[in-house]
C-alpha cells in the first residue's frame, strides 16, 4: 500500500466489509480531516495497486460532507496524488454538499455551485436522505464496480441546525436507510465534552444519544483526542481504536485484521501524517 498510509493504520484503512459502520470521533483541535482522506486514498489507490481486483470490483465512494465543501477536499486530496475530478469522471467518486446551500451566505452559494452539481439546500431529512440515496443510486449503478463506500463528514451538523424537527432518533433512522443503499459506511461526529456529558438543553441530549448510539452499531471506532498533558510540538494528538459491541459479540471477519489500540500520530504542516506507538 501507499507510504501515503501511516503503515500501523493500513489494517484500518482498509475497504470495510460488508454492511458494517465506521465511526469516526473528534475533539476541537483533532479533526477527522486526514483521517478521512486516506479512507478515500486507500479505497482508490489500494484497489488500483491490486492485480486481483476486477474492475467491476473496484470500490467507489460517495463523499458527503456538512462542514466542508468540495474545493476543501479536492485541494487536500490533491496532496496526496488524489485527482477527484478525474475520478468523479471515471464514474468512482461522487460528492454530495451539505454546507454551500444550506449553511453559507447566498453570495457564496454561486461560486460553491459552480464546484459541486449534488447540493442540498433543503434540511428536511427526507428530502436530504432522498438527494443522497439518488446520488448513491446513481453511482453504483454507474460503469465499474458497485462497492460504494459511503463516507459522511459531521452529520451531527444537522442536529444543531435542524431545530426541534430534527432529533436522535431521526436522524439515526435516516443513517440506518442510506446504508441499506451502500456497500458500507464511515461516519465523523464530534465527540467534545460539552457535547457529551451535559444534557442540560435539547440539543446535548439528542447529540449525546446519537453518538452513544452510532457508537453501539459501529464495527469500530476510531477517537481522535488531543493530549492529556497538553500541547506538544511534535504529537498533535492521540488516536484510539476500538472494536464495537457488536463486533465483538458475533465474531466478524473484520476481528481478523484490526485490534484494539491507542496511538500518538502527527499532522504535519505539509498534510503528511506520522502515526507511532508511546515511546517510539
Amino acid at each position: 500500500m501507499s507510504s501515503r498510509i501511516p503503515p500501523l493504520l493500513e489494517p484500518y484503512l482498509a475497504l470495510p466489509p460488508e454492511a458494517s459502520l465506521v465511526l469516526l470521533t473528534s475533539v476541537l483541535g483533532a479533526s477527522t480531516n486526514w483521517l478521512v482522506l486516506r479512507f478515500l486514498h486507500s479505497a482508490f489507490v489500494g484497489s488500483e495497486a491490486s492485480s486481483d481486483i476486477r474492475s467491476e470490483d473496484e470500490s467507489k465512494v460517495l463523499l458527503v460532507s456538512f462542514m466542508r465543501d468540495l474545493a476543501f477536499w479536492k485541494e487536500n486530496a490533491r496532496r496526496m496524488g488524489l485527482d477527484l475530478d478525474k475520478l468523479a469522471a471515471k464514474k468512482r467518486f461522487a460528492f454530495v454538499d451539505g454546507l454551500s446551500g444550506l449553511f453559507l451566505p447566498r453570495q457564496q452559494k454561486a461560486s460553491s455551485a459552480k464546484v459541486a452539481s449534488n447540493i442540498l439546500t433543503n434540511l428536511v431529512l427526507q428530502n436530504v436522505s432522498h438527494e443522497i440515496i439518488n446520488v448513491a443510486k446513481t453511482l453504483r449503478d454507474s460503469e465499474g464496480g458497485v462497492q460504494v463506500l459511503l463516507v459522511v463528514d459531521q452529520l451531527d451538523l444537522l442536529l444543531a441546525a435542524g431545530g426541534d424537527a430534527v432529533g436522535a432518533v431521526s436522524v439515526g433512522e435516516m443513517l440506518m436507510g442510506l446504508r441499506e443503499e451502500v456497500y458500507s459506511t464511515i461516519v465523523s461526529l464530534s465527540a467534545d465534552l460539552p457535547l457529551v456529558s451535559s444534557h442540560q438543553t435539547p440539543l446535548e441530549a439528542d447529540h449525546a444519544a446519537f453518538l452513544l448510539s452510532t457508537a453501539h452499531q459501529a464495527d469500530f471506532t476510531m477517537n481522535l483526542r488531543l493530549l492529556d498533558s497538553g500541547t506538544a510540538r511534535d504529537v498533535s494528538g492521540v488516536l484510539r481504536i476500538t472494536i464495537g459491541d457488536g463486533t465483538l459479540e458475533d465474531n466478524r471477519d473484520i476481528r481478523k485484521r484490526i485490534e484494539e489500540k491507542e496511538l500518538l500520530y502527527f499532522v504535519g504542516g505539509d498534510g503528511g501524517v506520522k502515526v507511532f506507538e508511546r515511546g517510539q
